[in-house]
């Protein structure tokens, strides 16, 4: 996969982005985490370019080198407004798949519950429909793997995750998936927020859900489709071993999406379960998104 050397345009970003494939196949658009970058889908990407899609892995508003929004629009709704602007961009089709995971995922709820009809399929990952994660955060185990969306509200958390080379973000991945070694994808993720405004960017996708003064009401309608079930046949995956959402969440998820859709456990993974288990998660998308 390349880091391609034309950004792509969309609601007044410019939004840099990996793609391997042609330019002729069907697109497959896969959307980032946090704290991560596109290049977590390295051992995806290129699976679905010998399967004959045109994988784009975008980096997400505010981390480099996409552009940073002066309006300070992070709401879960825009970004799937983010992902259905990056599908006309790019010259998507009905017959396009979109694939997310962590914050990804919730940006895929919104894209294809906003515009169904741009999505034949989707995939998403390690955070399941919103109505779960909703209903989780009001029970103590959810509440206390999820402290650090309190703490990103503060200040403080811009002066404290960056100290010691940003060993926060080591420790949540450390914590998120025991046992891998992410020090490839930390170098990459430090490059991507290491600047104050990239860093306030990424904890500003937290503070939107929380603080009115990152809610747009322009964006209600969005919000909205984000928690709603979208009639577009998704795949949630999630690793047995997550650290950061118990796999008891993923119990109603089902419930929560289309028709026809389907729940996996990747056993042996973690949050990453992309970059732990990556012929398992292959498989798995691959055999999903094979038209029927």
């Amino acid at each position: 996969m390349d880091l391609s050397s034309t950004p792509a345009p969309a609601n007044g970003l410019e939004f840099a982005f990996y793609e391997a494939g042609p330019n002729s196949g069907p697109l497959a658009l896969l959307i980032h985490g946090f704290p991560d970058t596109p290049w977590t889908w390295r051992h995806l990407m290129p699976a679905l370019a010998e399967a004959g899609y045109h994988a784009v892995a975008p980096f997400q508003r505010g981390y480099a080198p996409t552009g940073l929004p002066a309006d300070e629009r992070f709401q879960v709704g825009q970004l799937g407004l983010d992902a259905n602007a990056l599908h006309e961009a790019l010259g998507g089709s009905d017959d396009a798949v979109i694939i997310g995971h962590d914050w990804g995922a919730s940006a895929t709820y919104a894209a294809i519950g906003l515009a169904p009809e741009r999505w034949r399929c989707a995939v998403t990952a390690s955070v399941p429909p919103l109505a779960c994660m909703a209903t989780a955060m009001l029970g103590y185990e959810q509440l206390r793997r999820s402290w650090y969306f309190f703490f990103f509200q503060l200040e403080l958390a811009e002066v404290v995750v960056p100290l010691d080379d940003h060993r926060f973000l080591d420790e949540l991945w450390a914590t998120w998936s025991p046992g891998y070694d992410a020090s490839e994808d930390l170098a990459r993720v430090k490059a991507a927020l290491g600047t104050p405004e990239r860093l306030r960017a990424a904890l500003s996708y937290y503070r939107a859900l929380f603080d009115p003064a990152y809610q747009h009401e322009d964006l209600a309608e969005a919000q909205a489709a984000a928690a709603s079930t979208s009639t577009v046949p998704t795949l949630y995956l999630h690793g047995r071993n997550d650290g950061c959402v118990g796999l008891e969440v993923v119990d109603d998820a089902l419930t929560f999406l289309a028709p026809d859709s389907a729940v996996q456990i990747i056993d042996g993974a973690g949050h990453f379960l992309q970059l732990e288990q990556p012929k398992a998660v292959g498989e798995a998308v691959l055999n999903w998104i094979s038209p029927r």
